[in-house]
């Protein structure tokens, strides 16, 4: 049985999905390096860039992990080798008494607030502050349990697919209870390679679910972003700081302001840009059809004479016959003399005599 189109969300009063413009969520994640002036900061800049949403994560280092030195609680490799977890997430989280300041600046700006939860008492936390939607993040996509008490809020949910398997995709849509939903195609790879990105399942997955579909990405820059819009993507997620050199635990592959400003304006160019299928002449090229090609006399002709190759020629600008008629004009005559530069026209043959091939 085929697949229904996409739904579109409605998130804070705005349409996301297939025939409404990209949603771009600016991800502050633990680039406000613990202060709370640079985290507001973050959201002001957030809204001049263009974001439709910012969105934070909402945890504390004891409920996302264990204070513990033993194997797999130490990161190898990558920008966090060598840090326990615990220590990462106390340096990264954002104070939950933050939250209700940060909601409060960025609903005075029109901007659109939420967060991901990573345990239900942060999904209480969030409810209170009536965020209107809740993001799962990859990691977390396995934990079925916080996803149905996500859902258990009725609001929409964004879940992103980092290191899924397309049955695990499956059981966390299950989970989520048929809650309006999105699915961002996500490779957890900090910063990830553009090759490792598999822009090509982003259709899939609207495809296979047939829900909305968009990207979470970790690469640099912005070329990826849009080409997941060309690809079908509304909705698009990209970590958000002020300066890269200030640091920050996700700056590496995060965006600046200016970045993030040409991001949107990119996108949503892209997304403009896949129209409709249609044939034929746009208002943009509207005078273009005059200076295609028709056939011109490009010698003078007599009247009477036969039309050949060398008064007879197919040039810019159109405003003679179609060149698909030159096999019916050459070997015609001029019903009157023709001057060089002339577009042919039918009337300006004689008739051909009857009884002639």
């Amino acid at each position: 049985m085929p697949v229904p189109a996409p739904v579109p969300l409605i998130i804070d009063g705005r349409p996301i999905g297939p025939g409404h413009p990209p949603y771009l969520i600016a991800e502050m994640s633990g680039n406000h390096q613990g202060d709370l002036g640079r985290a507001l900061a973050l959201v002001d800049a957030a809204k001049a860039a263009g974001a439709d949403a910012v969105k934070l994560q909402t945890y504390t280092a004891d409920t996302i992990t264990i204070a513990h030195d033993g194997p797999g609680f130490r990161l190898e490799g990558g920008l966090w080798a060598g840090r326990t977890l615990h220590d990462l997430y106390r340096e990264a989280h954002t104070p939950w008494e933050w939250h209700e300041p940060l909601f409060a600046r960025a609903r005075a700006l029109g901007l659109t607030v939420f967060s991901s939860p990573f345990d239900d008492t942060a999904v209480e936390l969030l409810e209170r502050l009536d965020a209107p939607a809740f993001k799962i993040a990859s990691f977390e996509l396995i934990d079925h349990a916080l996803i149905r008490r996500a859902a258990r809020s009725g609001k929409p949910l964004i879940v992103s697919t980092g290191l899924a398997t397309l049955g695990e995709i499956a059981e966390a849509v299950e989970a989520a209870d048929g809650v309006p939903l999105a699915l961002l195609h996500c490779v957890s790879g900090y910063p990830t390679p553009p090759e490792d990105c598999n822009l090509r399942t982003i259709p899939h997955l609207a495809e296979m679910f047939g829900v909305t579909v968009g990207l979470s990405d970790h690469t640099h820059g912005i070329a990826v972003p849009v080409a997941a819009a060309a690809l079908g993507a509304t909705v698009i997620e990209k970590h958000f700081t002020l300066s890269r050199a200030d640091g920050g635990v996700d700056s590496a592959f995060s965006l600046e302001p200016a970045e993030f400003r040409a991001m949107a304006e990119s996108v949503r160019a892209a997304w403009s840009a896949l129209g409709r299928v249609h044939y034929g002449v746009e208002p943009s090229e509207a005078g273009g059809r005059n200076y295609r090609r028709s056939l011109y006399v490009v010698e003078d002709v007599a009247a009477g004479e036969a039309l050949t190759a060398a008064n007879v020629r197919s040039i810019r600008p159109g405003f003679g016959l179609e060149p698909k008629h030159l096999p019916a004009v050459l070997g015609r005559r001029a019903a009157r003399p023709l001057a060089r530069g002339t577009p042919l026209r039918w009337d300006l043959l004689a008739p051909v005599p009857e009884g002639a091939p």
